[in-house]
């Protein structure tokens, strides 16, 4: 049986959020979630250990780069503890592979970076690339079934301080969920925000701001925009794909 505790955090992490590991909505989200994993960790996406994942593979440290998610992939076999992540193994011609990836790979595509070689974007988070979810948990089949187990009050202060704490991040906020958080980080010290649709489905081409312009001929630019940005503040740029001789191109669906 699964015990969650704040050891599960981090150290840096746990420096950087303070207090709040002394306050009550902290005791909140435990209990809840040890109810949750209690009840059935097969049941529960990622794996518990996979909770804090983005936070284990980028320390504060070396954050440059955030990159806000809304929740886990609910689905089995996907969910790794990274936003927008899945196992290099699912072939990008299948039906599991999100279209959130699919539209990814062809912006990056279209920004003259390369497709995509899978699904794995692990190789982002060892760069300085926080995948950061805004819940961290998920039950099996069920999409945004733990929003309100509390996650809100680890994640938004996280946001807060580490905007607060590292000047000239880059923040990526796709979709309307990720643009809610923007109250958190519009008043700090020279950050770089890039606001899009969400880059699933059809919604990549809604709003004023589509992540792809419709017919799919130009992205957004925010995977160049950010790497312009790093360069100019004396940071090395993201290297996007991991392997550009293995890079193949993801048809848009």
């Amino acid at each position: 049986m699964h015990s969650f505790s704040e050891k599960d955090i981090p150290l840096d992490w746990r420096e950087l959020l303070g207090d709040y590991l002394h306050s009550s909505a902290w005791s909140v989200l435990k209990n809840n979630l040890q109810t949750v994993l209690d009840q059935g960790v097969a049941l529960v996406r990622p794996a518990p250990e996979d909770f804090f994942k983005a936070l284990q593979l980028t320390p504060v440290h070396s954050v440059k780069v955030v990159i806000l998610g809304q929740d886990p992939y609910h689905s089995p076999g996907l969910a790794q503890g990274l936003a927008f992540s899945i196992p290099a193994d699912i072939p990008s011609n299948s039906r599991a592979f999100p279209s959130s990836l699919r539209n990814m790979s062809k912006a990056l595509a279209l920004e003259h970076f390369g497709a995509l070689p899978n699904g794995d974007l692990h190789h982002w988070a060892q760069q300085g690339v926080l995948l950061l979810n805004t819940a961290l948990s998920v039950k099996l089949g069920e999409a945004g079934s733990h929003a309100n187990l509390g996650w809100k009050s680890l994640i938004d202060p996280l946001i807060c301080k580490l905007a607060l704490q590292k000047p000239n991040l880059v923040w990526m906020l796709w979709g309307g969920h990720a643009q809610s958080k923007l109250a958190l980080i519009a008043n700090t010290s020279n950050q770089l925000i890039l606001q899009s649709s969400h880059p699933s489905g059809l919604g990549v081409y809604k709003t004023d701001k589509p992540f792809l312009e419709p017919g799919g001929q130009k992205s957004c630019g925010h995977f160049s925009k950010t790497n312009a940005w790093l360069e100019a503040h004396g940071k090395p740029a993201i290297q996007w794909i991991e392997n550009r001789s293995d890079s193949h191109q993801i048809n848009l669906i």
